[in-house]
Formats: structure tokens, C-alpha cells, sequence
């Protein structure tokens, strides 16, 4: 699956989506991409930035949700011309193709919460551009298939899927490792979202109680030895003061140790021999 002229998702190199939760300002951004890009190449894995334009899946409508797309998408661009490398954000509606989304996004990303909407994610996979669906907390991993069948209808088969954790019980999100194989049976690459994983929804973000990143080292080093594409994790260099998902996002520290670990983790397991 090409992705962009510097990224083909064959099987032969790893795949680092990894950015911002919400894109705050250039700055910001531009300082993580700095420091993501720099650890991927020391790291020989392929990178994609990320961040998403909107977020309209907020607890309260007085919470940041992003900046005017039109500003928005001048700074994606800005982020392409400067650093030279794929970005990929989340679309919630199907107009925002129609506002300059599907130039400038090298993958479109259908949010969780919405991976069962057929208009979306047909319309997102009749612009031709790889489309990266998270699985939806409340789906068997095996019912991807369907979402999977939709976008095979409209002839485009660059797919991504996203494992990010399954409801269980009020606020808790439960990873199943049997998730990564049933969901590579389908034929497609799958990656982790470790930092969405362990999201205490309903828990505003703000609150340090919003997340549980005590368990991302566990976490990260089983789904690395399933033998996966790649990771999807969201980063910050000031991960108290984000925005969004402050609790979830990791700091550049933080951050520099455990997506080592993990791709040493993955390059290992690809390396042995059955």
C-alpha cells in the first residue's frame, strides 16, 4: 500500500503515526514534529505526523475543539513544505472533504465513534487516499470486516485498521491481544493507538485521572510482540498544559523511551525465526 512517494506499507519497515492530539498552534507543532522525525530516523522506522484539525468529540463545548480550518489547513501545509513528510487527521463529516481536507491529508482517519457511519467512510474511500480506521470501542474486531468491505466497494483497498481498546465496563478500556490477529486476518495492516487506550472517558482530559499511563509500558511491549505495521501514539512537549487528552499524551522523554522499546520489542519479533 503506497501511503505517500516515501512510505509503502509492504512489510518490510515499521510505520510511526505520531503527533499532537489536536493541532494547538504552529509552534507546538512544528517542535513535536522536530523531535518525532529526528527519533524515527535514529529509530530506521517510517513516520507520519498526526493531529487532528478537530475534535468533535469533547465532554463540554467550552473545551478547545480547534482552530478555523481554513487556518488549520494552512499550517498542514506549511508542516508538508517544511518537513517534508505524510500527516494524516481525523474527518467527522463528509463536507470537509469539499473544504480542502482531501488535498492536503496524505491519510484520512475515520474517528472510533464513527467507523459504523457508511457515508463517511464511503466518502472518505472515493477520494482514493488511504483511509486509517480506528476500531470502534463498542465492535468485535472481527466486524472491521464490514467497515473494510465498504471501502473495498468503491475499488480503494489502501486500508489501515487501528486497534484502540474495547468498552469494559463504565470508563474502562480494555486492550485484547487476540484483537491484532483477528484483524490481520482480514488482510490489512494494523497498528496500536497506545495513548487512546488508556483514556478514562468521561474523565476530563485536564484531570491527571483521565488516564492511566502506569500501564503503557505493559501494554506497548505486548502489542510490539504481536508482530503488527506499527504504532500510533499521540505526543506533546508540554503534555500537562495540551489542550486535549493532557492526561493520555506523552512527554518528549516519555515519549524517546517508549517508542524505543517498543519498535526494538517489534524489530525482534519480526526477526525470529518460527
Amino acid at each position: 500500500m503506497k501511503i505517500s512517494d516515501k512510505i509503502t506499507l509492504n512489510g518490510s519497515r515499521q510505520l510511526l503515526i505520531a503527533g499532537n492530539c489536536i493541532l494547538e498552534n504552529k509552534a507546538i507543532a512544528y517542535k513535536t514534529i522536530e523531535f518525532l522525525k529526528s527519533l524515527a530516523e535514529k529509530l530506521d522506522v517510517d513516520y507520519v505526523f498526526k493531529a487532528s484539525y478537530k475534535k468533535d468529540n469533547r465532554s463540554s463545548e467550552r473545551y478547545f475543539s480547534g482552530l478555523p480550518l481554513p487556518e488549520a489547513l494552512r499550517i498542514f501545509s506549511d508542516i508538508k513544505d517544511e518537513f517534508d513528510v505524510p500527516i494524516i487527521s481525523d474527518v467527522h463529516y463528509p463536507t470537509e472533504l469539499d473544504e480542502g481536507v482531501a488535498e492536503v491529508f496524505d491519510i484520512l482517519q475515520v474517528p472510533a465513534y464513527l467507523a459504523m457511519q457508511t457515508e463517511l467512510v464511503m466518502s472518505l474511500a472515493k477520494t482514493g487516499k488511504p483511509v486509517n480506521v480506528k476500531k470502534a470501542q463498542f465492535l468485535h474486531p472481527q466486524d472491521m470486516e464490514k467497515v473494510c468491505k465498504k471501502i473495498e466497494s468503491t475499488g480503494n483497498q489502501s486500508i489501515i485498521l487501528t486497534e484502540r481498546g474495547t468498552c469494559y465496563g463504565y470508563r474502562d478500556l480494555v486492550v485484547d491481544i487476540r484483537s491484532f490477529q483477528i484483524m490481520k486476518s482480514l488482510g490489512y495492516p494494523v497498528l496500536f493507538d497506545a495513548g487512546h487506550s488508556i483514556r478514562k472517558y468521561g474523565i476530563p482530559s485536564s484531570d491527571p485521572a483521565g488516564g492511566t499511563k502506569q500501564f503503557l509500558p505493559s501494554l506497548m511491549s505486548a502489542c510490539a510482540a504481536t508482530n503488527i505495521a506499527g504504532l500510533f501514539i499521540e505526543v506533546h512537549p508540554d503534555p500537562q498544559n495540551a489542550l486535549c487528552d493532557a492526561a493520555s499524551q506523552l512527554s518528549f522523554d516519555d515519549a524517546t523511551r517508549l517508542i524505543t522499546r517498543y519498535f526494538n520489542i517489534a524489530d525482534f519479533v519480526k526477526n525470529m525465526k518460527d
